[in-house]
Parts: C-alpha cells; sequence; structure tokens
C-alpha cells in the first residue's frame, strides 16, 4: 500500500506525505475449506522482458530542468488509457519511471516489476478486448442504424409534408381561380355557402346560379376580375365609382356615385338579366316601365284631402344585408346573393389622406349608390314589403295609395272617413317595420281649397303642370319672338334650348293640349 499511495500522489502532483490511514481490525474467523476438486494448474507465464534496472536509473538536475521546460510535444504527452499500465519502451513512459525514481517514490527493481505485470495483463486481454470491441461495433452499429431509421422517417415527414404544402398550394390556386372565399371583412359570411334553391329560380324565371363560377360565366368575366369587381374594403385606393354633387330643388346638395365603365356593363347586365324581369307591387309608379308621375298622380285627381309622405334616405336605407336577402329570396345561393350585393352596393367614402397617400374611407355601411342603374330597381323590390302594406291599409280605410320612389301618397274623396292623425300613425309605423323612415319635415295634408300636388303635377280637377311654370315657358316664348331665343336665358343654363324643348315636353305629357300650344309656340320663334 506505500508503494501504491507515493504513486497516486505522484500522479496527481503532490510530494507531500500523507499521514497513515488507521487499519480496521476484523475478526479472523477460521472456516473450513469446502470439499471442491482442485484448480487447474497455473498457466505458465510467458517470459519476462529483458529488461534492466539500470533503465530506470535516477535523473539528474540537468535532465529534471530539461524536462520542465515546455517543448512543442509537451502538450501531445499524456495517457490516453486507464485500464493498461504503459509500456516500458515508451520515451514519455521512461521519462515518468525515471522521474518517480528520481524522487524516491518507487525502485528500479519495482518498476521492472510493475511492467512485468503489465505485459502479462496485455497478453491476456485480448479476449476480453475482442468481446468488449464487438459489443462496442455491435453498439455502434446499432446506433447507426436507429440514427439512420431516424433520418429516413424524418426524410419521409419532410417530403410529404412538402408534397402535402405543395398540393395545398395547387388546392389553393385553384380554388382561387374557380371559387371566391373571401370578399372583405364583415361581408363574406355567406361565400362558403352554394346551395341554391332551384323550384324557386325556375318559378321566377331565373337562370340556375350556386357558385361564383356560375355567376361569372353568366357575366362574362373571370374569377380574379370578378373578385376584384366585387370585394369590399374600407379603406381603398382606387374605387369603382366617381363621386360629384348637384345641388338640390330645395336646398342643399346631393352626393351621387357614378360607376365606372366595368362595374356598370355588369350592373346593367344584372339589370336586364335579372332585376327587369321580376314583378312589382301596383302602387309602385316610379322607375317602371311604361309608368311615370303622370300614372302616379292621376289616381288622386279630384280627391277632397291628400297626404304626401317622403321617406327619409330612401336609397341608403336599402344597405346591404337587405340586397343580399334579397337575392336569396330569388332562390339564389347565399354565395351568389352576396357577390350580387356586393356589386350593386357601395358605401359611403370619404377621401382622406395618410402617410403621404390618399384613401377613399368608408364613413358608413354599404347600400344602394344614388347614381347606379340598379339601384331604382332594386329598392322597388325592397319595397313590395310596404307597398302591400299600405295598399291593404288604404283600401281597408277606404284611401288610394301610390308610392313614386320615396315619395308616397295617399288620398281620399271623403275627408270624414278616417282620422288623418291615425292615418298618419299607421303610416309611420309600418314604414319603419320595413326599414325605412318617414321624413316628418316634409309630410303634407292638401285640401281643396289648395293646390294639391302630387310627385310636382297638379290633380285638383285634372293631371296639369302648376301654373307658374306654364307662364314662365309662355313668357320665354312671347319674348323670343321680339329679343331672340339666347336673350332669355336669364339663368345662365348651359344647354338653353334642350332645356326649353325638355319643360316644353313634359307639359305635352302632363296636359297634351297645353304641351300642343307651347310648341306651336316655340316652331313660330324659331321660323323666324
Amino acid at each position: 500500500m506505500g508503494f501504491l499511495s507515493r504513486l497516486f500522489r505522484f500522479l496527481l502532483g503532490s510530494n507531500e506525505p500523507r499521514a497513515p490511514r488507521p487499519r480496521r481490525r476484523r475478526p479472523v474467523t477460521f472456516t473450513p475449506p469446502p470439499s471442491a476438486p482442485s484448480p487447474p494448474p497455473p498457466t505458465p507465464r510467458s517470459p519476462a522482458p529483458d529488461l534492466d534496472p539500470g533503465d530506470f536509473a535516477p535523473m539528474s538536475r540537468a535532465e529534471i530542468l530539461r524536462a520542465k521546460a515546455p517543448s512543442a510535444s509537451s502538450t501531445a504527452l499524456g495517457w490516453t488509457r486507464f485500464d493498461r499500465i504503459p509500456p516500458a519502451g515508451d520515451a514519455h513512459n521512461e521519462l515518468v519511471d525515471r522521474a518517480m525514481v528520481s524522487h524516491g517514490f518507487i525502485t528500479p527493481e519495482e518498476l521492472v516489476e510493475i511492467h512485468e505485470v503489465g505485459r502479462e495483463m496485455d497478453e491476456v486481454r485480448p479476449a476480453h478486448h475482442s468481446r468488449a470491441a464487438r459489443a462496442h461495433a455491435a453498439a455502434q452499429a446499432s446506433a447507426r442504424a436507429r440514427k439512420e431509421e431516424r433520418e429516413r422517417v424524418k426524410a419521409e415527414k419532410q417530403a410529404a409534408a412538402r408534397e402535402k404544402r405543395e398540393r395545398r398550394a395547387q388546392e389553393v390556386a385553384e380554388r382561387k381561380r374557380t371559387e371566391i372565399d373571401f370578399l372583405g371583412r364583415g361581408v363574406s359570411k355567406g361565400l362558403a355557402d352554394r346551395r341554391a334553391n332551384v323550384e324557386k329560380l325556375e318559378a321566377n324565371g331565373l337562370k340556375i346560379l350556386a357558385t361564383a363560377k356560375d355567376l361569372a360565366d353568366v357575366l362574362g368575366l373571370t374569377i380574379p376580375r370578378l373578385r376584384w369587381l366585387a370585394f369590399h374594403q374600407e379603406a381603398a385606393r382606387v374605387t369603382h365609382y366617381v363621386r360629384f354633387t348637384v345641388p338640390k330643388k330645395r336646398g342643399g346638395t346631393r352626393e351621387l356615385a357614378a360607376p365606372m365603365p366595368r362595374l356598370a356593363e355588369v350592373q346593367h347586365a344584372i339589370l336586364t338579366g335579372i332585376l327587369a324581369g321580376l314583378p312589382l307591387e301596383e302602387p309602385a309608379h316610379g322607375f317602371v316601365p311604361g309608368r311615370s308621375t303622370v300614372t302616379n298622380a292621376t289616381p288622386h285627381v279630384g280627391a277632397s284631402v291628400v297626404v304626401n309622405f317622403d321617406l327619409k334616405d330612401f336609397f341608403p336605407s336599402v344597405t346591404f344585408p337587405r340586397v343580399r336577402g334579397l337575392f336569396q329570396s330569388l332562390g339564389y345561393s347565399p354565395a351568389v346573393a352576396t357577390i350580387f350585393a356586393l356589386l350593386t352596393t357601395e358605401c359611403p367614402r370619404r377621401e382622406v389622406e395618410y402617410a403621404g397617400q390618399r384613401y377613399h374611407v368608408a364613413t358608413g355601411p354599404r347600400a344602394l349608390p344614388q347614381g347606379a342603374c340598379t339601384s331604382p330597381a332594386l329598392s322597388n323590390l325592397i319595397a313590395r314589403g310596404l307597398d302591400r302594406r299600405l295598399a291593404g291599409l288604404a283600401a281597408k280605410l277606404g284611401w288610394t295609395y301610390t308610392r313614386y320612389a320615396d315619395d308616397i301618397t295617399l288620398s281620399t274623396k271623403d275627408a270624414d272617413a278616417v282620422s288623418l292623425g291615425r292615418l298618419m300613425a299607421r303610416v309611420r309605423h309600418t314604414a319603419e317595420d320595413e326599414g325605412f323612415t318617414v321624413n316628418e319635415k316634409k309630410t303634407r295634408v292638401l285640401r281643396r281649397n289648395a293646390s294639391q300636388r302630387v310627385t310636382g303635377i297638379v290633380v285638383n280637377d285634372r293631371p296639369n303642370v302648376p301654373r307658374k311654370t306654364v307662364r314662365r315657358l309662355r313668357a320665354i316664348l312671347h319674348r323670343a319672338r321680339f329679343e331672340g331665343l339666347d336673350a332669355q336665358n336669364r339663368d345662365g343654363l348651359p344647354h338653353f334650348r334642350a332645356w326649353l324643348l325638355g319643360m316644353i315636353a313634359y307639359v305635352s305629357m302632363v296636359n297634351p293640349d297645353r304641351g300642343r300650344e307651347l310648341r306651336d309656340a316655340y316652331r313660330r320663334v324659331e321660323s323666324r
């Protein structure tokens, strides 16, 4: 134990002697050996190596100093294995052995014995090492196999994920080419539902349209172009409408939104292909072929009481959800109805500047724009419920009901038939139930002792143009005989002659006899 402790202290770099550890005495007991077969004879040793204790002579002081000096090979010296005794022929081992002898840790004879033991250990090691090497090789092979399996599974998963991404991209591209799934926030709810009511469509005499592809084919558009025309944005750099204002007859301005040519073509196709063929209620006279303000005013001629109502913000009251519901009630699928509603509605917008760019920002919900050719027809279809209810109310109370766009007129020849207050309240509540609002400021009650006008036409005794308008036209034509027509343009109208002819045509429509007189007077002026 003294030799080994000195050896360990040298290897650990400590030259200080350690205090001897007290040895624990164990009780000695005698146990007779069991009867066993005699051990096999020991294996003969190999001849001892040719080692001489003189080879491990102590180092001189000069050699010790030279060994302590750093060298290029000093960092590479070191035992790489700790399970065997280093052989004696190695230069590094020889240096260590002589250093231990020089410090008195071991004698040359003991070193010879140690190296002889190490040689014998190396002789019996190969069998053990071969088994360990095979086990190590098997473990390495298993680890490599598991690693290769993981790499294979990883590569398969990556290939499957890549194939899935590519397939997904192809599906998305195909769906974008053939379907529309999103058209803006808040308006795309029904685009996934492509179930059409075939029975309703056939009953209304309409084509069966269930998908965006069906609609695009009917309109002669591609899916990307249809998506571009119908897409909704709260803040847009470019819109499909040109906005401008015109003065109102009684003061103020009215904002109009005229669609751009591409959208106008689509709206005209919707009007002629779908809306124009749908039936309307009998009291509706505005924007109906074959009807006019004259047909709207004629049923009220000779009434004792005429009551005029005005629906406030008539077109803006017909919002996007109502238009979508209308198309869906005709039998179209929610997807097609949503696209139809987006093509025929628009938000009121205000132009603002942000970060050096100009945007058209929505200031209200989507509704029928004043300027689109589809807005009048859609408003009449939306107001069918209002027309049915008010017509039924008027018939029940003995009144007559007509509507020209947002102008509602009720009249009766029996002034005592019903209380006017009750009638006006019923009309107001019915309009609110149908999604409209009566403008109280424009409500008028006209009796026989005053000029009773319905949509600008006097109906006291017969349909006629207001006397003031006729007198003005007569005065213009009379003075034109002496001063010429151009001199009568006191209001600076840009197309005075066209305006004059238009007014004469309007008088002829309401009162043909009086219109004929004005037309003859105009011809006499032109002949001069």
